[in-house]
């Protein structure tokens, strides 16, 4: 074909003649477009939580170049074990039927437009099952011709990840060649030994040099943000906080969450003012990873600290276990201290650098550590304390934080044995005793809202309602768990690649969608990558709890002259604060 001719030809003709040099630019193989199309289709199943176009977007991809990946394999194991052993009938029809360039050309062509408008077509259906989410959740919904940019952006992913796995295969082969041909080595062990290479390459750098690379620069750009301090966070000056000039804690120590914990707490006068009783100023004591040399040491500096505020003199005080950097949810210590005027202490320490999700991969051990070192020594110093003059010993965790406080105790006895009340909020799937009370569930009673042992001692709620299920006594010490049906972080596990839960099982939460499905391995990837959104949503759902536990505190901790009134005043001055940090920290 000359150039000269193209004027006279129409645009499907060209397209026509373009079609076999696209073809040996990209060199697609067939099977895996197929296969990647349908996984890409599971990509956008429903799942737990809503997703915008471009998160949705990169997972999709994610899922398209593995199916793409599994196709592969499929087509090769095909050419190579099956076809050859084919019965030689099959084989002589299969000869006798040779199809013309044409009609493989068209067959590619039809490939590829049916992968293209399969995906917008179950973007369109997606988008509606974002929508129905969106709408349980109080969210904006989304409009379907924005969403359907997820397909583009999915593309590029799989381009990318196409382009890097044939970079590294261009480098195998290469290396093959080096070995056989320069340094004469014979093929029979230049191909063997080209293999052992890339593994050895591979190995070094994702399970060693990279891991251990990444946590360590992970580790190190996160003690910088450690060390940044919020312009709103102020030195304290009252006795009753770590980090103020009487404190065996120093400020410059405690760490950027630690720094906001103290500073940001309410004053006697503040809560004087929305409780309308007389106050007393709130006592917190924290220890960075900063303020003493081992996890130990970081414990008994916490019980020091107590000891200086004569935090034992309060009616409550509260072990937080923190999650990652050492953040504690400021609406949980402020619900303690507007419920009990004041006359609280509580105690945290931090334990990583890391936010919670890398700690969880990568340290998940150090909060366990940390939570049974701190729930021990302050227990140890507590129980040298006549009864009568005892303050009510709490615990608390959220995420990673109640898989720490989990571990300082055995089992259900040891709770009620050593303190006063528990309140675990957003527990991950692995947490040992919140497993163990789940499986053991009264039969009939559902995963999502178990109850066990009648609720004698452990109850489950998303609402303040559901803690007060069965409708029979509490007894004292409380165990107190909150999980949202659509908290990705408390059903993520392993099992969900080829078991299906008992809470896909049973009828659907309020807030999760009719049209979730479990599919073997699909699942679990939609639900891990839940993970990245889980508190991307309005509080009440995923990994948000507000002001929900207050409702909580005042079910585990029965603060003698609680009313409905004083709790609805109480929610309001925690929304004001919540409002205000947002916008401040």
């Amino acid at each position: 074909m000359t150039t000269e001719s193209w004027p006279g030809e129409s645009l499907p003709t060209r397209i026509w003649g373009w079609l076999p040099a696209v073809e040996h630019a990209i060199r697609p193989n067939y099977t895996g477009v197929v296969v990647g199309a349908i996984f890409f289709a599971w990509s956008v199943s429903p799942s737990l939580l809503p997703r915008e176009w471009t998160f949705q977007g990169l997972v999709s991809g994610i899922n398209a170049i593995i199916g793409y990946g599994v196709g592969c394999v499929l087509d090769w194991a095909f050419r190579r074990w099956v076809r050859p052993r084919l019965p030689a009938s099959v084989n002589r029809w299969t000869g006798l039927w040779q199809p013309s360039d044409r009609a493989r050309r068209i067959t590619k062509i039809v490939i590829i437009i049916g992968a293209a408008v399969g995906a917008a077509a179950v973007l369109a259906r997606s988008a509606r099952w974002q929508r129905d989410l969106e709408t349980l959740m109080g969210m904006a919904p989304t409009a379907t011709p924005s969403y359907l940019r997820t397909e583009l952006l999915a593309a590029a992913t799989v381009a990318l990840v196409i382009g890097a796995y044939r970079t590294v295969r261009w480098f195998f082969r290469w290396l093959i060649r080096v070995l056989n041909i320069d340094w004469r080595i014979p093929r029979a062990v230049a191909v063997p030994g080209a293999v052992l290479v890339i593994v050895v390459l591979s190995v070094l750098l994702f399970q060693g040099v990279l891991a251990k690379a990444f946590f360590s620069v992970a580790n190190s750009a996160f003690s910088v943000r450690n060390g940044n301090t919020s312009p709103s966070a102020i030195q304290p000056q009252l006795p009753e906080r770590s980090g103020s000039p009487q404190s065996l804690a120093p400020w410059h120590t405690l760490g950027s969450e630690g720094r906001w914990f103290v500073s940001y707490v309410p004053t006697a006068a503040r809560i004087a003012e929305v409780t309308g009783k007389p106050a007393r100023e709130p006592i917190r004591v924290y220890a960075g990873l900063e303020s003493a040399e081992t996890e130990q040491d970081i414990a008994d500096l916490v019980v020091k600290e107590l000891d200086r505020t004569n935090a034992w003199e309060r009616k409550a005080l509260v072990v937080v276990t923190t999650t990652g950097t050492g953040w504690v949810d400021s609406t949980t210590a402020e619900s303690i201290e507007f419920m009990y005027g004041g006359d609280s202490a509580i105690a945290a320490t931090q334990y990583s650098y890391l936010p919670s999700v890398l700690s969880f991969l990568s340290d998940k051990q150090k909060a366990a550590d940390a939570g049974r070192l701190v729930v021990h020594a302050v227990h140890e110093r507590w129980a040298t304390l006549a009864p009568e003059h005892r303050p009510k010993l709490l615990i608390y965790g959220e995420s990673l934080g109640s898989q720490g406080s989990e571990a300082a105790f055995t089992g259900l006895d040891d709770i009620r044995t050593l303190v006063d009340g528990v309140l675990w909020v957003g527990p991950p799937n692995s947490n040992r005793l919140w497993t163990q009370f789940t499986e053991r569930r009264d039969p009939g009673t559902p995963e999502i809202l178990p109850i066990y042992a009648d609720g004698l001692a452990v109850r489950f709620g998303a609402t303040a309602d559901d803690l007060k299920r069965p409708d029979r006594q509490w007894l004292s010490p409380r165990i107190g768990y909150l999980q949202h049906a659509s908290d990705p972080i408390v059903w993520w596990s392993p099992d969900l690649l080829f078991t299906q839960p008992d809470w896909l099982k049973e009828p659907r939460g309020s807030d999760v969608s009719r049209s979730i499905r479990w599919w073997p391995i699909v699942t679990f990837w939609q639900i891990s990558a839940d993970l990245a959104h889980a508190q991307k949503v309005p509080s009440g759902h995923g990994h948000r709890y507000g002001t929900t536990v207050l409702d909580a505190w005042a079910q585990v901790a029965q603060p003698a002259d609680w009313t409905p009134e004083l709790a609805e005043r109480i929610r309001q001055a925690l929304d004001e604060d919540i409002t205000w940090e947002y916008a401040h920290k």
